[in-house]
């Protein structure tokens, strides 16, 4: 038995934030600076009562409409976010009941979140091949933004909220190869909201400078942005020869690539060292920001809809970032 994506969609929330009004907040940038760098013209932001589970909600909606899903045909739902509805129940739970999945239906959220796409996939494919579950709906969706200091220009320049939907199957339009991931807690503290759970639970109002000048506050999502860059790459280059290795084919054998979309910058910098021609390769911040777990399903929608990827293609997908974590493997359209 093989595992399929049979469908992808996504939802992204109405307020959008410019880069002009970024830059009335922060008159020490200028557009073109965020442009160049960041590579994000604009970032959708989730209302104030909007939350991940309603995104997800609507990303699946989507995804049933567009498609011709029965949700009564679903048999298990995978929610992931580092935003969820509540601390408990899981949000997945909540959402099996609002979309009128079958109660027969397993429900689970997992906190991951840049490599969280391609874990899932990871999930519902080990899912299906242990004859667990056969129609399986995969979310990703986060409201990072309401993480975020409202001073904090750098993050608020890279972060868009957004949702994806999937549809795993036993049959479909790309079959999903072997994985390869990795972790390494060691960096979590370099990527971290760290009030507000149970270790930290009451916020503190604390803030300090780190080695880059920025500031990082207790209470909101603080980014050191040099050692994720450095872990990136050394990372990234390894797990795309592992991935290769583990799928059996030659990089030249990949027609495209599509990569967690965390900033221009980086993205151009991995396309580098990792020797990849600038024609395979996917690059497309500028209407989306980093929507953290969704951008490797948004950026496969968008490739699908214009036509970039289609029958007959091998395409590799990665996540890599918070946790630390990474995650890789190839689809066979």
């Amino acid at each position: 038995m093989k595992a399929y994506i049979k469908a992808i969609s996504y939802y992204l929330p109405e307020r959008i934030m410019t880069n002009d009004e970024l830059v009335s907040l922060f008159p020490e940038w200028s557009v073109e600076k965020v442009a160049s760098k960041v590579g994000v013209d604009f970032r959708h932001l989730a209302a104030s009562n909007e939350t991940a589970g309603d995104m997800a909600e609507k990303a699946a909606r989507k995804l049933f409409d567009e498609y011709h899903v029965n949700p009564k045909e679903i048999d298990f739902v995978m929610l992931c976010t580092q935003s969820p509805d509540y601390f408990l129940p899981s949000t997945a739970c909540v959402l099996q009941n609002r979309l009128g999945i079958p109660k027969n239906s397993g429900a689970f959220d997992y906190n991951l979140g840049c490599s969280g796409c391609v874990y899932g996939l990871a999930l519902a494919k080990g899912l299906i091949l242990a004859g667990i579950a056969r129609n399986i709906l995969l979310l990703t969706s986060e409201t990072y933004n309401k993480y975020l200091h409202p001073q904090d220009k750098s993050n608020r320049s890279i972060f868009g909220d957004g949702a994806a939907a999937c549809l795993i199957s036993s049959d479909g339009m790309a079959e999903i190869g072997d994985f390869v991931m990795g972790t390494d807690g060691s960096g979590a503290e370099n990527l971290i909201v760290k009030t507000g759970a149970s270790r930290y639970k009451n916020r503190t109002g604390y803030s300090d400078e780190d080695d880059e000048g920025h500031l990082r506050y207790d209470d909101y999502l603080y980014m050191n942005g040099g050692a994720i860059f450095n872990f990136t790459l050394d990372a990234v280059p390894l797990m795309l020869k592992q991935a290769l290795e583990k799928n059996a084919i030659k990089k030249e054998e990949i027609d495209y690539f599509v990569f967690h979309q965390a900033n221009k910058f980086m993205l151009n910098t991995i396309r580098k060292v990792c020797v990849l021609p600038k024609e395979k390769y996917y690059i497309n911040l500028s209407e989306t920001g980093n929507t953290v777990s969704s951008t490797v399903l948004i950026g496969l929608k968008d490739c699908l809809t214009n036509e970039i990827i289609h029958k007959d293609m091998q395409v590799m997908i990665a996540g890599f970032g918070v946790g630390l974590s990474w995650a890789s493997t190839v689809l066979k359209f």
